[in-house]
């Protein structure tokens, strides 16, 4: 059975439709936010969270927005993670918000792992 949206999750699918495919996918209390099967938004308190290397992360700050925190329950350290608030003005402007989107799907692209190759048997060539 397939978990119902939420209302946020249901206006982020919609704000980035232009994106293309936009899957909202439950997880650890909060929702990623794919695109061919990348994730590159993270869903947590109803707000928006895409993904950031240092470059996007220092334009988003210029913004106002703030790095996506939460705290370690074994230990109550504060963990940061490469994900920063969308801008306010994103949420009132799809094309504001989808260009912002673009940017954190080309960092996600970018920051995969290569699949591994399957180690050859030592008798194949």
């Amino acid at each position: 059975m397939v978990a119902k949206l939420s209302e946020f999750e249901s206006f982020v699918a919609e704000l980035l439709a232009d994106l293309g495919p936009v899957q909202i996918k439950r997880m650890f209390g909060g929702a990623g936010v794919y695109t061919q099967d990348v994730m590159f938004g993270l869903i947590a308190d109803d707000q928006l969270y895409l993904k950031a290397d240092d470059e996007l992360k220092s334009r988003l700050e210029d913004e106002g927005c703030t790095p996506f925190r939460w705290t370690r329950p074994s230990d109550g350290k504060v963990m940061e993670m490469s994900y920063v608030s969308l801008p306010e003005s994103a949420l009132d402007d799809a094309d504001e918000a989808v260009g912002w989107a673009r940017d954190a799907l080309s960092v996600a692209l970018a920051s995969r792992k290569p699949k591994r190759k399957p180690k050859k048997k030592p008798n194949e060539t």
